[in-house]
């Protein structure tokens, strides 16, 4: 089953065209990871995937058209979890994390058992049980980053979009969440797709990468076939090697001779 199709998707930010007639498609249970340069319509994409900013083309979850759907069954369906999230600073990470379930909570406006249990359970996936009564603004901003995937997880929805969810966490931390993610992808046919910097990374835990540059998408496909030093060169300007083969390829950077 197709979890989330794109069709023709393009997306003005004022004189900008962030994203000019992409097309593309997740299947149900797959990690897809975007990467590309910086300024390639990687976040632009999730955002619009997300309901977030208006667009031209098509935009499906499960075969229903974007456009059609309230913002609250969006978000019964979409968890998305920004590159720079607003956090208030007053808040305690137990409240913050529930606000996951808010598309869940019912006319009167109070959370079920139900809802404090996934709260719960998503705290002690991501070990943030001791943190529950901590203020937002005294955590570190790998913390932070865990909370915020935290609340994304409460929210229980079958598609999750991430934007470089990785980029505060330090390697452990890094390996914790990516983890988790992939743990929960196998078990509950979670769907991810997360805009990465961290190359190595994306081939390692996504089943396929999708190139963007210009606003375009320019190629896609397992992580063997794309994270190549050839590729990289073309639409990143880098110099690269690629080590390994399969899920442990590893892409370091190397000084220009």
């Amino acid at each position: 089953m197709t979890a989330l199709a794109v069709d023709s998707l393009s997306v003005e930010l004022g004189p900008t065209r962030a994203l000019d007639g992409v097309s593309a498609e997740l299947g149900t249970g797959e990690w897809v990871a975007l990467i590309g340069p910086n300024g390639a319509g990687k976040s632009t994409f999730l955002r619009a995937a997300a309901g977030l900013v208006g667009y031209s083309g098509s935009i499906t979850l499960d075969g229903d058209e974007l456009s059609t759907l309230a913002r609250r069954m969006i978000a019964r369906r979409v968890a998305f979890v920004p590159q720079a999230p607003l956090l208030p600073p007053g808040m305690r990470v137990a409240e913050y994390v529930l606000l996951g379930r808010t598309p869940h909570i019912g006319a009167y406006g109070y959370e079920s058992a139900a809802d404090l249990e996934a709260a719960r359970q998503a705290m002690a996936r991501l070990e943030l049980g001791p943190f529950a009564q901590r203020r937002l603004q005294t955590l570190s901003g790998g913390e932070q980053q865990r909370v915020v995937l935290c609340r994304a997880l409460a929210q229980e929805a079958p598609l999750l979009l991430l934007d470089e969810p990785t980029s505060s966490l330090d390697i452990g931390r890094q390996q914790q969440a990516l983890e988790l993610l992939s743990s929960l992808r196998e078990q509950e046919e979670l769907t991810v797709l997360s805009a990465m910097h961290d190359i190595t990374l994306a081939a390692q835990y996504a089943d396929r990468l999708v190139v963007l540059a210009g606003g375009r998408v320019v190629a896609g496909g397992p992580p063997a076939e794309i994270a190549t030093a050839e590729l990289l060169a073309e639409h990143y300007g880098a110099v690269v090697q690629v080590v390994g083969e399969g899920g442990s390829l590893a892409v370091i950077p190397v000084r220009p001779v």
